[in-house]
């Protein structure tokens, strides 16, 4: 057989050739831009040979901090078109992760979007080893600014090479993209993509029981591309001559639901709290989503309240998948099976509610305390992993040690297998809730919060207790047209049928807003100190 290395620049060649009529619909700042794919082409060769007379090399790393758009999308196949490496960052981190990110990969060249700027100006004499920065706007003018040198996005393009070619001599396995973990607990981890893995990664979004992404759909990621890669959707997609739409900077559900109409969107890509305010806003709205065919929703285990009413209610195929920065991330997919077709619609739910079995090209195991779990869907175990895109490593750091061992990645997740081999979390290993002797899942009692009609947000969180060990508190963010008068009570009655007693909260708070990490997860960590000032426990 031929050995032809697998390389991101190969797929953008691909659909240059094959699908050049094809659109990239992008809202910036400031417009709505309309390019084809020979369009898109052509900036992103121009911008290969622009970092090449910027002085980027194989192997450095090319920063970004920009949001879902066609700039964003060029550096993508620019980057490791030369061989350097794309490495996205997540905009909404803290200053001080910004810092060590960027610091740690020892990025080179920036990419930057304009409401960011304010951000890299303030911590730019802290970047010990960026030696340029690239502004990406509308604007005709650069506006005044402390970076030195600062270069205009659009000028550089137009010095540009429309036929610079894309790198030949690259070892497949060389890295192409990077990513850092949100850091729910300690500093970023860094994980390192290869042309290898993403290519592959690309052709398991397409298959049939996975996204089934093909030229024929009109992708629109919501998923930040900052958040490992927009799940690998705009590779995948490019290589597939999709339409993309690429909803910009600070999108809202409701400019998210406009785009579905206008654009005739067929599938789209998010965490459960995307859906949760899309899914209020239809409600309030009156718009045509009939296009879809698919909403990927991963990051968190989505409610079944949520899942129900797009299934049913929005008639809207809703496909729960599992992953994580370490796996590029794509892992998990929850589908029916053909001899589940005939399944109530209950239980047709229970199966949407799991996060599914593994996509082909990824193997799995789930450890308990006494070894690989049964397949029952009780027995609880933490999930390892390995496949042709899952890390194994982080990117020069220590605690690789402690997650990949034996040739597995330990997730840090732990789940329950069924005797179909669909997976569902139960709960991070730090979020399990032991109380006197036994684990509660905090996932499942803020599932079972999410259905009822009152609640659009809920998150429950361990307190310490001295008979116990630790017991739950449930955080609980009503919809507008509800009072907290009486809800309490309400909400543990409607749980009490469907645990056991010594799994009920032991409080119930209301919050106007659950605090989230950056990329829309609930977080936790700072959840819970609210709840211990609230009790007043001390450390």
């Amino acid at each position: 057989m031929m050995h032809i290395p697998l390389t991101v620049g190969s797929m953008l060649e691909h659909a240059e050739k094959f699908f050049a009529k094809k659109q990239v619909i992008s809202q910036t700042h400031d417009k709505l831009h309309y390019l084809t794919y020979a369009d898109i082409g052509k900036r992103t060769r121009r911008l290969m040979s622009v970092l090449k007379d910027l002085g980027a090399q194989k192997g450095d790393r090319i920063g970004t901090l920009a949001w879902n758009h066609h700039r964003h999308l060029e550096i993508y196949f620019a980057a490791p078109g030369i061989g350097s490496v794309l490495h996205t960052i997540n905009i909404r981190l803290s200053p001080e992760h910004i810092i060590y990110i960027i610091n740690h990969a020892e990025d080179k060249i920036l990419f930057i979007d304009e409401d960011v700027l304010p951000l890299i100006e303030k911590i730019q004499h802290q970047l010990t080893t960026v030696e340029k920065f690239i502004l990406m706007t509308d604007k005709e003018e650069l506006p005044e600014s402390t970076l030195e040198p600062l270069y205009s996005y659009e000028e550089l393009l137009q010095t540009g090479d429309p036929t610079y070619p894309f790198i030949t001599n690259i070892d497949e396995n060389d890295p192409a993209g990077m990513c850092y973990t949100s850091a729910t607990t300690g500093k970023p981890k860094g994980v390192l993509y290869s042309h290898r893995g993403i290519v592959l990664h690309s052709y398991a979004l397409g298959l049939t029981d996975t996204a089934g992404i093909s030229e024929s759909d009109v992708s629109m990621p919501v998923v930040p591309q900052f958040h490992v890669n927009a799940w690998g959707t705009p590779f995948a997609c490019t290589w597939f001559g999709c339409t993309q739409v690429m909803p910009g900077p600070r999108f809202t559900p409701k400019r998210l639901a406009e785009f579905i109409e206008k654009f005739k969107v067929t599938i789209t890509a998010g965490v459960p709290t995307i859906w949760l305010g899309l899914l209020r806003e239809l409600e309030n709205g009156d718009y045509d989503i009939s296009s879809l065919r698919a909403v990927l929703c991963g990051g968190s285990a989505a409610p079944l309240g949520l899942i129900k009413a797009f299934e049913q209610k929005l008639n809207i195929p809703f496909y729960h998948a599992y992953g994580a920065t370490e796996t590029t991330p794509l892992v998990t997919v929850s589908r029916l099976k053909s001899y589940q077709q005939d399944l109530t619609d209950d239980e047709k739910l229970a199966v949407r509610t799991t996060q599914g079995m593994p996509v082909p090209g990824v193997d799995m195991k789930v450890i308990g305390n006494s070894g690989e779990v049964e397949w029952d869907g009780k027995e609880m175990g933490e999930l390892l992993l390995r496949g042709n895109w899952i890390a194994d490593e982080y990117y020069r750091d220590d605690r690789s040690d402690s997650a990949f061992i034996d040739g597995w990645f330990h997730s840090g997740d732990v789940v329950t297998v069924n005797e179909e081999g669909l997976i569902k979390i139960v709960d991070r290993t730090n979020d399990l809730i032991k109380s006197g002797g036994e684990w509660i899942s905090s996932v499942d009692l803020e599932n079972a919060l999410m259905t009822h009609d009152a609640v659009f947000e809920a998150s429950v969180v361990a307190i310490p207790d001295e008979k116990w060990q630790e017991r739950p508190i449930a955080c609980v963010v009503l919809k507008e047209a509800f009072s907290e008068e009486g809800m309490k009570e309400k909400l543990l009655d409607f749980l009490k049928p469907q645990f056991a007693k010594f799994w009920l909260p032991d409080d119930i708070l209301f919050f106007k807003e659950i605090p989230k990490t950056s990329v829309g997860k609930f977080l936790k960590r700072q959840l819970r100190g609210v709840v211990e000032e609230h009790f007043n426990i001390q450390n």
